[in-house]
């Protein structure tokens, strides 16, 4: 089968960093899905997995951990597909990613695709609506239904991936969204998605939240940088609020006052948890894959793909992962066909 896939780690200019290999087609465990990917999308975890450090792979490490496709084959403890299903997922980041014709995937972590969808909108969303789910409504205690209802949410890097979905969500749970955004641009994205107000991440936030008649902020998602608004967030958020993390800081943070005064819940998100550590739990990414598909079905929920690059090759791939380091993507950003 064709794939994607790097045995050095290098910049993304080498055109040795991503390349065409051909591959043995997978076979399906018990739990498995055996899925011809259709369409996939790339995510921050792609290039932080691929950038550039000492070590050699032996084999061809396939990464990529978005795709939407076609059921091919189903094992035999994994009970609710058959061959022909239309699907998508996250997957599984200690596992070979989807980069590749041909995919195997956990049962459990796969949902049917949103029925108005295609394989290039639906490859859009898993790991970011799994991570905005999982933040929101499972590490924060907020309701997914009305936990929101006379609160305030402020979403750092509005017009990403995460904070694409994390908008929409949060507008349907009740919150009054603040999102951020440095050029017109991504702010008009987030608009789009619900966002009711935008401000400048470039600029002191505290005088910005005020002027819009907000002295605290009830709940925070920093999605960008943990360190860089640490500080900040730490005098905005109202006693007993909570701020919700997925960037890994790259120092120490300090967790005492005023995180600690306020009593300010810190909340950690990795997607990959639930998979990776194979909790009693990891079903529930193919739950609320499965409550995603259904909101859009219904037309609660909108689209994130912006871009498309077409077919899925190296090439294309490598100027994917371009375009995401560059910092100034928005939304999601998909490949689709062979």
């Amino acid at each position: 089968m064709k794939a994607v896939a790097l045995t050095r780690y290098l910049p993304i200019a080498d055109p040795a960093s991503l390349q065409d290999v051909e591959l043995p087609k997978p076979v399906p465990g018990a739990h498995d899905l055996l899925v011809r990917v259709e369409a996939v999308s790339v995510n921050p975890v792609d290039t932080k997995l691929r950038s550039p450090k000492p070590q050699v792979e032996a084999q061809p490490k396939v990464l990529g951990y978005d795709a939407a496709g076609v059921v091919e084959a189903v094992g035999a403890e994994a009970p609710g597909f058959q061959p022909g299903d239309r699907v998508y997922y996250a997957g599984d980041v200690t596992r070979a990613g989807s980069n590749a014709e041909f995919q195997l995937v956990d049962a459990r972590l796969a949902a049917a695709m949103p029925r108005p969808l295609d394989f290039a909108d639906a490859a859009a969303l898993p790991l970011v609506a799994i991570t905005a789910w999982e933040l929101l409504f499972q590490r924060m205690p907020f309701d997914s239904e009305h936990g929101g209802e006379g609160k305030s949410l402020l979403v750092i890097a509005g017009a990403g991936g995460v904070g694409s979905i994390a908008i929409q969500l949060a507008r349907r749970a009740g919150f009054s969204v603040i999102a951020t955004a440095s050029r017109p641009e991504s702010a008009d994205w987030c608009r789009a998605m619900g966002a009711q107000h935008v401000v400048d991440h470039r600029e002191p936030l505290g005088p910005q939240l005020a002027a819009l008649g907000f002295a605290q902020a009830d709940a925070a998602l920093n999605l960008a940088d943990t360190d860089r608004y640490w500080d900040a967030l730490g005098e905005l958020l109202a006693p007993q609020g909570h701020v919700g993390l997925i960037v890994e800081p790259k120092g120490a943070l300090k967790i005492g006052d005023p995180y600690k005064a306020k009593c300010i819940g810190i909340h950690w998100e990795m997607m990959f948890a639930r998979p990776r550590f194979r909790t009693p739990d990891m079903g529930e990414q193919g739950r609320i894959l499965a409550r995603v598909a259904q909101l859009i079905d219904a037309g609660e929920l909108k689209n994130i793909r912006r871009d498309t690059l077409s077919p899925i090759n190296a090439a294309n791939l490598r100027e994917a992962h371009r375009r995401l380091e560059s910092g100034s993507s928005i939304g999601k950003l998909v490949l689709a066909g062979w």
